[in-house]
Order: structure tokens, then sequence, then C-alpha cells
């Protein structure tokens, strides 16, 4: 028997507000009409994140060592910039681990307040997944441990302190975490930085001293006019090999990029968020909201450059393009192929095995309306548990958002296929596994996920906007998943505004 869970809800006031400033936005000469991005002359070679170092215990255990801490870092020529980051001045390193293996992250917080490590597109416990409920005090240790049990993919950590997660990463607190695995592995580039490249991509906006500027208030949130990639600006990789793989995240906090080349070359996509395409998939553009991956693939002759740009991006019906960035051109990294290059194999024309979740298998039908800062009317609340699912479940989320805001949505601990969109079947770049997808407004996403172990119905999961403003300041919700006939010990939403038995 299906259920379906529905909730009804009025448009907020502070909707109206934030209509009112982005309309403002582009019509007062505020500096969102005025913005110009940085020019760059790719003068910088590209920095590649070290691989984290880890230690195996007795256990058998996989262990590595995080340190959130203070530093300054040279981002801009000439210039020092107070930046947070994991063991080191500013970002973090690449955690790299087999699927099977049990792995521990010892983060420790050496910064001046409290924060958390949420590891994004992580399967594992609610317990171990690093959101407001796991909080690391200022000299304290967090110790999470669990089993890698997923594809191979392209993941990340970043904090998810609830109301300052926009300020935690936009001061440099990000890193990837790269899950492998041996014995599903396509003869895909592979070698780390060389030809199998890591490309973190963020926007800043500096002030005249140089330091990171969190000033403004438009929507939808920090749009800078520098990008970095890997904490680079500027930056050119010299490419050895015929192929090169780049693992781009957008780890913006509201910046949505197109990214593509500068002479409009074909690449191939080879993976996005949950792990690799089932068959790679040509691609001249690749739309990519904060929190979402694309592992792509591109060949280079001997002597040529190229250049990857970010394109103005297809938003939807967006109250203003020019206001959410939908008409900025951005440079960001510069391939510069040697004279000669070592040989690479052909990209597979099967990568993956991908199981289709079926809709008739699915037992509960969920609906999501986001609207400025609420989800279903409702404004996150650490203490309510808004959702509740039964381990084992394979479930629908029908998502959409009523207002013309930019809005992505992310969920935790599962990665879901996107069944279709107005009733449509998804893109090909679509049709992988995914944990973040962009809303274009007005459209509903029909999104089909199983959620296969880790009960706990004391712990919940979260899922929100990962426009970093947007989730601090209320867009973001929490499930716990339970055994049949568990009750959350957690506060539930009332039942009369949120689920209908049929």
């Amino acid at each position: 028997m299906t259920s379906t869970v529905t909730a009804t809800w009025a448009a907020p006031t502070a909707l109206v507000a934030a209509l009112a400033l982005v309309l403002s936005a582009c019509t007062d000469g505020s500096p969102t009409t005025l913005r110009t991005i940085a020019p760059v002359s790719f003068d910088t070679p590209l920095a590649i994140p070290p691989e984290a170092e880890s230690r195996v215990d007795a256990s058998g255990t996989r262990v590595f060592e995080l340190t959130a801490q203070e530093g300054s870092t040279e981002l801009l020529p000439g210039t020092t910039t107070t930046t947070w980051g994991y063991n080191g001045s500013h970002l973090g390193p690449t955690l790299r681990a087999e699927r099977g293996e049990r792995v521990t992250a010892e983060v420790t917080n050496h910064l001046g307040e409290m924060t958390t490590v949420h590891w994004h597109g992580m399967h594992l416990p609610a317990r171990m997944d690093g959101g407001p409920h796991q909080p690391i005090s200022p000299g304290e240790t967090w110790r999470p441990t669990w089993e890698v049990d997923q594809p191979a993919a392209t993941l990340w950590y970043h904090p998810h302190p609830h109301g300052e997660t926009e300020r935690h990463v936009y001061l440099g607190l990000a890193g990837m975490f790269l899950i492998d695995d041996p014995e599903a592995a396509p003869a895909l580039p592979s070698e780390y930085g060389v030809d199998d490249v890591p490309v973190i991509v963020q926007d800043k906006q500096f002030s005249q001293d140089g330091q990171f500027s969190r000033e403004s208030v438009q929507e939808p949130g920090i749009l800078g006019d520098t990008v970095l990639a890997n904490g680079t600006f500027g930056a050119f990789h010299e490419v050895t090999t015929e192929l090169v793989r780049l693992r781009v995240l957008n780890g913006s906090t509201a910046r949505t990029y197109a990214f593509g080349f500068d002479d409009d070359r074909e690449f191939q996509l080879v993976g996005s968020d949950g792990g690799l395409l089932a068959a790679p998939l040509p691609l001249t553009r690749i739309r990519l909201s904060p929190g979402e991956r694309a592992e792509i693939v591109v060949a280079l002759d001997p002597g040529e450059d190229t250049v990857l740009k970010s394109y103005p991006p297809e938003l939807g019906d967006v109250a203003s393009e020019l206001a959410f960035g939908g008409e900025d051109t951005i440079e960001v990294l510069q391939l510069r192929a040697a004279e000669e290059l070592q040989d690479s194999e052909p990209v597979p024309v099967e990568l993956a095995e991908i199981e289709p979740l079926a809709e008739e298998e699915a037992t509960v039908t969920r609906e999501f309306t986001l609207a400025s800062r609420l989800i279903n009317g409702r404004s996150m609340d650490v203490d309510r548990v808004d959702e509740v699912v039964e381990v084992g479940s394979t479930e629908i989320w029908e998502v959409s958002t009523d207002d013309p805001l930019m809005h992505n949505f992310h969920v935790h601990d599962v990665q879901f296929q996107v069944l279709d969109i107005d009733g449509e079947a998804p893109p090909p770049e679509l049709r992988g596994l995914k944990d973040t997808v962009y809303l274009e407004p007005g459209r509903r996403y029909r999104l089909i996920m199983r959620f296969e172990d880790y009960a706990d119905p004391s712990a919940a999961y979260m899922y929100h906007c990962h426009l970093l403003r947007h989730e601090d300041e209320g867009l973001m919700g929490q499930f716990v998943v339970v055994e049949p006939g568990q009750t959350p010990q957690l506060a539930q939403a009332p039942p009369d505004q949120h689920q209908h038995q049929p």
C-alpha cells in the first residue's frame, strides 16, 4: 500500500521581502548589476590538495586525522587573506578509501568556536553524518566510524553547523573524499594530480584589504567576482597525457555554474554525485549547482591549450538571471598540453552497472515545496523530526519550488535517482546517482531512493537547499530512519499537517 505525504502552507512574508530585494538589486545600480568578474592571466600552477595520510589500526580500520584550524593564505598575488582549513591554512587534504573498508576520522577542532564535519554524499549512520547534531567544541576531537559501502565516487566533506555553514565553508573548510572500488574500476585516467585531477571551484568576494567579504545580503547569497580552483586564482595545469579526468566540485556557497571549454570542445561526462554513469555522455556543457559534482574526461592534442570556463547557466524561470549570476562568464582553469603526450586508454563504452529503482517498488510518496526559507511551510527546528522513514523502504520524493528564487535540494545518507521532471524523463546528465539536484522554479522533480539500513530512532539526517545562506536561515528539514513500529525519540511534526494515510 502506498501512502502520500503532503502539506499545506501560506506564502511567508519573507518571500515578499526576498523578491523585493532581488528586484531592487536589478534596478537600482547596486553591486549586483555592476559585478565584473576578475580577469584571469593563468600564471599560477593549480594547487593539488595532498592525499591525506592514514594508518590502519589493529582492528583493520583506516584512520584519518583532520584538524580544523585558522591560518593565512596568499590567494591573490601579494595579499594575505585570513582563511580556515583542515591540516593547513585553506581547504583540506583529499581522503581516499576503498569500498568495503572500515574508516575512522579523528576530527580535532582548533578553531575558536564550534564546528562540525559532514561527509557529503556518504552512506553512513546518522550519528556519524556530521550534521548539526554532532558538534565539535573548541579543543575537542570527534571520532566517527563507519564502513564504506557504496560505489566509487567523488564525494566531499565540509562543516554543517546550523546557522553558520555558509561562513565556515566560505572561509575555506572543504575537501574531497574519493571512494575507490578496485573490483569495478574501468580504464579511466587514475593518477592523482596528474591525469586524475580534483578541481574545487569556489567564488569569493574580497575587501580592499584582501580579506573575504560576506557583506552582500542579496539573493541567493554571496556571488563573488573572483573564482578560485583549489584555492588558486589564475590556475593552469600541465597536461602530460592524451586524456585528463577532472573531478569538478561546485564548492561555492550560492553560485550555479555551466562548465565547458573556451573552444566548445566536447568532453565525456563519466560520473555524477554518487558515482560513474552507466556509459560516457558526450557534452559541451554541464550545469552544477552548489554541492554537485561531475567527473569529466577531456582529450588534448600535443602543445595545445584549452580553458575550463563557466558559461551563463540555464537557471529556469528565476526572478532575474542577472541577479543570480545567470549572465556571468567565468574563466576557471587553463589546461596546457605538453609537446609530447603519454598514450591514454580510450574511455570505455561501459562504465558502471546502475540498478534502476522501480517506481512500483515505492511504498511512500512525499511532497516537498521549497519557498523562501521554508520547506512545506516550516523552518528548520533541530528538535523536530519532519519525516519518518522505515528501513528497507523505497520512496518517491516529489520536490518543487513555487517562488522565482534559486534553490537546489540535497538529501543526506542516500543517493537518489531522478525519475522525471514534470512527467518527462530527465536529461541524460541526471540519470546517474545523485544526492543534490538543481530545482528550476515551477517544475516538479520526482526523486526515487532506497533506505537500506542504519535505523536509529534518536538520530536525524538532513534534507535541505544547498545554497548555504538558505540552509542557514532555515530552508532545511530532518528525517529519521526507523525499524517498523519504532517511534522517533525526537518530537514529530503534527500529523494533521503532514502525513495522510490512504
